[in-house]
């Protein structure tokens, strides 16, 4: 098994670190969505709050527009710009802009880069293991705890399919 690198010392401490001292990672689907990213708060130790640093290229879109239902998240642009689609609107966000997204809040969010130049930012995020994720444009709701996804579509009344005698 190999261990991720991290700012753990050789007594189990977590020690300051450099940005820079945290690995990329990155991911793409098609042409429409990629990022790289470093997991800052991972690299760091911690479990309950996610800080990760992500590049987001011109033309591209970090992920599907989604919202949470028990995990917030805040977004600080470090370095350049790109358009969030909240909901039914898109506001230009510039370096030093910040947002949050509420838990609950059902609008989804999506970060799209429309510039020709690089946007460097900082997302913070509870790590809540037993979230559930909406996913407005495709009908998918992922289920963090058992990582599956569903068709939103496909919901049930409460007693539909049990047998009442």
């Amino acid at each position: 098994m190999t261990t991720k690198p991290s700012s753990k010392n050789a007594d189990g401490i977590f020690e300051p670190f450099s940005v820079n001292d945290v690995p990329w990672e990155e991911y793409s689907q098609g042409e429409r969505f990629g990022i790289r990213f470093r997991q800052l708060g991972e690299f760091g130790g911690c479990s309950h709050v996610g800080v990760c640093m992500e590049v987001l290229e011109p033309g591209k879109q970090a992920y599907p527009a989604h919202y949470h239902m028990l995990e917030e998240e805040h977004l600080l642009v470090l370095e350049g710009g790109l358009t969030l689609r909240l909901g039914d609107k898109s506001y230009e966000l510039a370096t030093n802009d910040y947002v949050c997204f509420p838990a609950g809040q059902k609008a989804g969010h999506a970060l799209i880069n429309n510039s020709d130049e690089p946007c460097r930012y900082l997302i913070i995020g509870e790590r809540n293991p037993n979230d559930v994720i909406v996913y407005p444009d495709s009908g998918r709701v992922g289920v963090r705890l058992t990582g599956e996804g569903y068709r939103k579509s496909a919901t049930m009344d409460y007693w539909e399919g049990e047998d009442p005698k």
